[in-house]
């Protein structure tokens, strides 16, 4: 009877540790990414590595401490941030990613594929270690895309994503998350030119743009950890489709949730301008209010005293190519 007593207290005290740890964890990676999207990257890197220490075998703090590194590099790199307002700067960018930065995000990377891929031994039907096997893949596939320009290696590592992610949803379909590759690579496969979606197609890779769109959109709604990231990317594709007005509203939506990321700001502004020009072309009324809000924008970005040099370097760049186009008749 003792035994089986001090059994049922052992059981219990572990169950109990479990809770702390899953509700620490949470935590942890919560105020973690509210510092990253706040451009606080050491103050994220800080939390994901306590995530780390308190749970070296579970993969969201290798993944975690991955997406900070990416994010870093891909809003500090000039050319790369000058695409939110200009494909030539891309195009003609020759900078080439910090080995030893590169480096890093590997090691992470690795670390967290391995991690799920040694849970998935265990249990094969494990949707968590699923699920960030997809979503460390994913970054991988976003990191060569972004950083290295190494669009193949891309397109391979985001259809390991999305298979990963698809049998996530088999096995638990309220698990909307991991809707985001699967969305955003529908999207990508159906905004490729006819002949190379024939051919994409006979490798089993089909998609469509508006599936895509409504898979992002969902989990901007359903989602628990992914909501945020689903809006970053919606700016830039409802801009693609020429819907200005709601790529503002998100870019609006995450500079109220994250006021000390200026270049959700930026999104904003290029919103408007964008919707200005558009509206010059088809020769239709344009809001003179618009025009003032977007200088209102740049103002109030430029009287920022929390600000970088680099950031407003990149302010005023934008800013006097906005002042061409709106003086541009």
């Amino acid at each position: 009877m003792k035994l089986i007593a001090l059994l049922i207290i052992l059981l219990s005290v572990t169950t109990v540790t479990a809770q702390i740890d899953r509700k620490q964890l949470d935590t942890l990676r919560a105020e973690g990414y509210e510092a990253l999207y706040n451009l606080d990257y050491e103050g994220a890197r800080k939390r994901f590595q306590k995530m780390i220490e308190l749970a070296p075998d579970h993969p969201a703090g290798a993944q975690c401490f991955a997406s900070s590194l990416w994010l870093q590099q891909l809003n500090q790199a000039w050319e790369l941030k000058a695409t939110l307002y200009s494909a030539e700067a891309y195009e003609n960018g020759k900078s080439k990613p910090d080995r030893t930065q590169v480096d890093a995000f590997r090691k992470w990377i690795r670390t967290a594929k391995q991690l799920s891929q040694a849970r998935l031994r265990k249990d094969p039907h494990d949707v968590e270690a699923l699920y960030f096997l997809g979503a460390a893949e994913g970054l991988e596939a976003a990191y060569a895309g972004a950083i290295e320009r190494k669009f193949r290696a891309a397109l391979r590592a985001g259809s390991d994503s999305v298979d990963h992610h698809r049998e996530v949803l088999k096995l638990a379909p309220d698990f909307h998350d991991a809707e985001l590759t699967i969305g955003l690579m529908n999207y990508i496969v159906g905004s490729l030119p006819l002949p190379v979606k024939m051919l994409v197609a006979t490798m089993g890779v089909r998609g469509s743009k508006k599936r895509g769109l409504e898979a992002l959109e969902r989990v901007t709604v359903k989602g628990e950890w992914a909501r945020d990231v689903a809006r970053v990317l919606l700016i830039d594709l409802y801009k693609r489709e020429k819907r200005f007005t709601d790529a503002f509203e998100v870019a609006r939506q995450l500079t109220e949730k994250y006021p000390r990321n200026y270049l959700f700001k930026l999104q904003m502004a290029d919103a408007l301008v964008s919707e200005v020009l558009t509206l010059r072309k088809k020769k239709e009324p344009r809001s003179v209010a618009q025009e003032q809000q977007v200088l209102t924008i740049f103002n109030t970005l430029l009287r920022d005293k929390t600000l970088d040099r680099a950031a407003i370097d990149l302010i005023n760049f934008r800013l006097n190519i906005t002042r061409q186009q709106l003086a541009a008749r």
